[in-house]
Order: structure tokens, then C-alpha cells, then sequence
């Protein structure tokens, strides 16, 4: 298995769920991986029965000063990237009627401010004919109560993507986004919500699904595999929906 045999990956929010899934999966494929988290003991745990070429990064993705030593330290010991997945995102409910300026800048400043300015620093230093990905999520595409600010920070990063995909063309690299529906991740308990709360979300998320489940983290790390592989090499500026079929219904 290696269908990214040498190549240099990068993913943010890696010490669990979708993150830490496509870092082992990318891992069997050959790939050298730099596993972003902001919780060091996340990292340790979530790392310790990794094998092949990794390093892990501790970091805060919504400080501006922790995204561009993010960079300069991969590209310190690995020099170029082939391959940057954006998929640090955080999704706190709230209605819009109780929406503070808190809660605006917190998941703006995870969710879209630091993959914007992570590309950027990135840049310069991903190969011609290298990969972006973004986590997004169906929100963007579905009117979910409670979820109004989420929904608006998926819906900027998927527009954000439109456009990096057609700046970036002369080098070859092509930009695509993941929009998973309901994942089995450890999201839903970082939600400030009770257990029973959860729960039922989950009961209601499930049942709405045409295929009558929740997804796997392992799901959409096949999915960021294919967009990060010569298997998509003409597969540029799209979303694919990993949700079951639950925003084509």
C-alpha cells in the first residue's frame, strides 16, 4: 500500500476522530505525517501505537502565531508538503437569538481564520501538483437549529476553497473539501451538552439518514485518501458529501 509513498502530509485537529483516522490510514500509505493538536496529552495518547515516519505538533490553531511555527517546523525537517489537510473545526450550538461576540470569534477563528491563514503560510512550500483539503461539513447545505454561526463558518470555507482552487492552478495543486454528515467523533461530547442531549441528537441524526447510521471517522479518511492520491488527479474544487445521503434528500 502506497499510494503516498514519500509524500509529505499535514492534518490539524489529529488527536482524534476524522483527523487521527486519515493520520493512520495515510500512514499505511506510505505517507510522512505531521499530526496537529492543541491538547498534549491527546497527542501522546492518540500517537503512542502509531508506526512509520511522524511527527506530532502542538498547537493552538486559533492562534495566528502557533499555525506559522506549524509550518516552519514541517517544513524544517521535511522541506516541501505535498499534501495539507485542514480539518481543525469546532461546533458549539447556540441559537441565533443568543449568539455573543465570544461565541462568533471562537468558531470563526478555529474554522476559518486558521485554515486561511495556514494555506497561506503554506504555499510557498507545497509541491507542484500537491493536495489541500478541508473539512467541512453538510451544514453549509441544510438549515440545522442552533447551529447558525457553524453553518455560516462552513459556508465561508467552502467559498474560501472556490477561490484558492482557481489562484492555485499554474502550480497544479488541486483544492478540494469534505463535507461530512453525522460522524461517529469525539465532536459531539465538545459540544457543552449533556450526555442524554447528545444522545438524542444522535437518535435524530441517524434516523434522518438515508442509510440509518452515523458515519465512521475511517470513512472519511478513505474519502481525504482518494482526494489526497493520483486517484483524483483530475478531481479539483468540488465538496463530496460523506453523509450517507443525508443533504441529497
Amino acid at each position: 500500500m502506497s499510494k503516498l509513498k514519500n509524500k509529505v502530509a499535514v492534518i490539524t485537529g489529529a488527536n482524534s476522530g476524522i483527523g487521527l483516522a486519515t493520520a493512520k490510514l495515510f500512514l499505511k500509505e506510505g505517507a510522512k505525517v505531521v499530526l496537529s493538536g492543541r491538547r498534549a496529552a491527546a497527542l501522546e495518547e492518540a500517537t503512542k501505537d502509531l508506526e512509520g515516519d511522524y511527527s506530532v505538533f502542538v498547537g493552538d490553531v486559533s492562534k495566528d502565531e502557533d499555525n506559522v511555527r506549524l509550518i516552519k517546523e514541517t517544513t524544517a525537517k521535511y522541506g516541501k508538503i505535498d499534501v495539507l489537510f485542514l480539518n481543525a473545526g469546532i461546533a458549539p450550538p447556540t441559537p441565533v437569538a443568543e449568539v455573543t461576540p465570544k461565541h462568533y470569534h471562537e468558531i470563526f477563528d478555529i474554522n476559518v481564520k486558521a485554515p486561511i491563514l495556514t494555506v497561506k503560510e503554506a504555499l510557498p512550500h507545497i509541491n507542484n501538483g500537491g493536495s489541500i483539503l478541508f473539512t467541512s461539513s453538510i451544514v453549509n447545505q441544510k438549515g440545522f437549529e442552533g447551529f447558525g454561526v457553524y453553518s455560516a463558518s462552513k459556508g465561508a470555507l467552502r467559498s474560501f476553497a472556490r477561490v484558492l482552487t482557481n489562484e492555485v492552478k499554474s502550480k497544479g495543486i488541486r483544492v478540494n473539501t469534505i463535507a461530512p454528515g453525522p460522524i461517529e467523533t469525539p465532536i459531539y461530547g465538545k459540544m457543552g451538552l449533556s450526555s442524554e442531549v447528545v444522545e438524542g441528537m444522535g437518535e435524530q441524526f441517524a434516523e434522518s439518514v438515508p442509510l440509518g447510521r452515523f458515519g465512521q471517522s475511517e470513512e472519511i479518511a478513505n474519502t481525504a485518501l482518494f482526494l489526497a492520491s493520483e486517484d483524483a488527479s483530475y478531481v479539483n474544487g468540488i465538496e463530496i458529501e460523506v453523509d450517507g445521503g443525508l443533504s441529497q434528500i
